[in-house]
């Protein structure tokens, strides 16, 4: 009788701990169900108003009052393609003031050795409301730290003393996982949007590919007419 209770008890015990090992596969399938589509699905980490073109926190270089317009970019600072189209984007915000909104959104490449170094040296820069004066300072400075393979950190450092920000908190800031986090996000929605190279342009949500000042005047003008 004793033996006979033993193997019932242990057979219990074996029946408890499957069960166990069985619900917590349940609750890791579950997990990554969620993680797979909310990976699959970047459309449904979107709050209200946005899209993966313009986020609430997406930079804004200018804002038209009416929102007509939205020209958006999808920028590397080490791109050397990105700093042969800087002053034509530079010259276009003049010329289009308080008409098209520009927006700048980071995409690293991740064979630039310094592009991501450069995009949380200016995100943590915009922490001080001081992203358009990094965000020219890159390009105004790229050759110099550009198509390297040392970390331009300290140089990167040495703008963000000479804007006056708080080098405490650009410290913090620069290496904050947050701040990271927050250049990857451009990057996703830029790749799920079907960016594979910079600089990508979308005017009004539709992806443009201008090659010279005067394409990309005759496709404002037309949205603007529109």
């Amino acid at each position: 009788m004793r033996a006979h209770n033993r193997q019932r008890d242990a057979r219990l015990r074996n029946v408890k701990v499957t069960l166990a090992v069985v619900g917590v596969f349940v609750l890791l399938a579950v997990a990554f169900v969620f993680i797979d589509r909310a990976t699959s699905d970047p459309n449904a980490t979107l709050a209200a108003g946005e899209t993966q073109y313009v986020r609430a926190d997406s930079h804004r270089l200018q804002t038209a009052p009416d929102g007509k317009v939205t020209l958006v970019e999808f920028l590397d600072f080490e791109c050397e393609a990105c700093l042969s189209y800087f002053p034509v984007v530079e010259k276009l915000r003049e010329q289009y003031e308080g008409k098209v909104t520009f927006v700048a959104r980071y995409f690293p490449i991740p064979s630039h050795f310094n592009a991501e170094r450069a995009a949380r040296a200016v995100e943590a820069s915009a922490q001080q409301g001081k992203f358009d004066d990094m965000y020219k300072k890159m390009y105004e400075t790229q050759k110099t730290w550009g198509e390297k393979q040392v970390p331009a950190d300290t140089l990167f450092r040495g703008f963000a003393e000479e804007m006056g920000l708080d080098m405490a908190k650009w410290d913090k800031d620069f290496e904050d996982p947050a701040t990271l986090a927050r250049v990857k996000k451009d990057v996703a929605d830029g790749e799920a949007l079907g960016v594979g190279g910079t600089p990508t342009f979308f005017l009004n949500e539709k992806k443009i590919q201008p090659q010279s000042e005067d394409e990309f005047k005759a496709a404002i003008d037309a949205a603007l007419a529109g």
